[in-house]
C-alpha cells in the first residue's frame, strides 16, 4: 500500500511518524482526526516486536514433549509477528532481516518437533537455541540443525523467502514506474509525478531485468524446497535465504557483487 508517513493531528497540532505507529490516532491527544503531510510511499512494514522472554519462562525446563499450555500462545504471538512484517518502509527496501527468519523458523520447529515421536537431547537443544534468540534474530548455524528437524529450516525459507519475493516484486513495479514520471504533465494528478519507492546508486532502472531474472528462478528453487516440504540440506536452505537478501541489495544499492553473488547462491541449489 501506499501511506503518508507523517501525520499531523487536526485537534492538537501534534505530529508523528507512521511508521513507527502503524496508527492514524494521535498519540499525544487520542484524536483520530489526522491527515498526512508528506509525500505517499508504498510501505508493507508494520511496527512489530518479537518478546519472547515469557515463553522463555514456561518451557526452558521442559523434558520430551513441550507442555500443551501455552504452546497455542507462542505460535499466536509469532503469527501475529510474522503477520505485520514486511519489507518495503517508507519506499525503501529492507534486508530480509534474522529476526524475521528466526520467528518462522521456530513457528515451523514447534509443530515439527511436537510430531517427534522420541525427541533426543539435540532436538530439544535445537528447539530451545531458537526460542532463546529468536526475538534477537538469532538462529542455530546450518550445521546446529538436526536431521531430524531440518524440514522446519526449510520450510521457514520457503516462507520468509516467497514473502521477500513478493515484496521485491512490487518494490520493482514501483520503480519501474519512476521511468515515466518524466511524461507526466499539468492533468496528471499530483502524486502520481511524485516516486513512491528509493534507491541509492545511479541508473537504478536497469536493475530491473536482471532482478527479476533471478526471482523467477529463485521462485523455482524454492517451489521445489515446498513440494518436500522443507526436506532439504539446511545450506541449500540457507543459500536460497542469502540470494533473496543478496537480490535486495543489489536492488538499493546497484551493487553488481551483490547481483554476482546472488546468482552463484542459487546456482548451486541447482546442482
Amino acid at each position: 500500500m501506499k501511506v503518508r508517513g507523517e501525520r499531523e493531528c487536526r485537534e492538537c497540532g501534534a505530529r508523528w511518524s507512521y511508521y513507527e505507529t502503524g496508527s492514524v490516532e494521535c498519540p499525544d491527544c487520542g484524536s483520530l482526526k489526522s491527515v498526512g503531510v508528506d509525500d505517499r510511499t508504498a510501505h508493507t512494514d508494520a511496527p512489530a516486536t518479537l518478546d519472547l522472554s515469557p515463553h522463555r519462562a514456561r518451557f526452558g525446563d521442559a523434558r520430551g514433549t513441550l507442555p500443551e499450555e501455552g504452546v497455542d500462545d507462542l505460535k499466536a504471538d509469532l503469527r501475529e509477528y510474522a503477520r505485520k512484517r514486511g519489507f518495503i518502509r517508507g519506499g525503501e527496501l529492507l534486508p530480509l532481516d534474522d529476526a524475521y527468519l528466526a520467528a518462522r523458523e521456530l513457528l515451523e520447529a514447534i509443530d515439527l518437533y511436537d510430531r517427534l515421536r522420541d525427541p533426543t537431547d539435540r532436538d530439544r537443544e535445537y528447539l530451545l537455541a531458537l526460542l532463546a534468540g529468536a526475538d534477537d534474530g538469532d538462529r542455530p548455524a546450518t550445521e546446529a540443525v538436526p536431521e531430524s528437524l531440518r524440514e522446519a529450516r526449510g520450510m521457514a525459507t520457503v516462507r520468509a523467502v516467497d514473502e521477500y519475493r513478493t515484496d521485491l516484486l512490487s518494490f520493482l513495479d514501483e520503480l519501474e514506474g519512476v521511468a515515466g514520471l518524466e511524461e507526466v504533465d499539468d492533468t496528471t494528478d499530483a502524486d502520481a509525478s511524485i516516486p513512491t519507492v528509493s534507491v541509492a546508486g545511479d541508473d537504478p532502472l536497469s536493475r530491473i531485468a536482471p532482478a527479476r531474472a533471478l526471482l523467477e528462478r529463485l521462485r523455482d528453487r524454492t517451489k521445489r524446497a515446498e513440494a518436500l516440504t522443507g526436506d532439504v540440506p539446511p545450506a541449500d536452505a540457507d543459500a536460497l535465504v542469502d540470494a533473496a537478501d543478496a537480490l535486495g541489495e543489489y536492488v538499493r544499492t546497484g551493487d553488481e557483487t551483490a547481483l554476482d553473488r546472488a546468482r552463484s547462491l542459487i546456482a548451486d541449489t541447482e546442482t
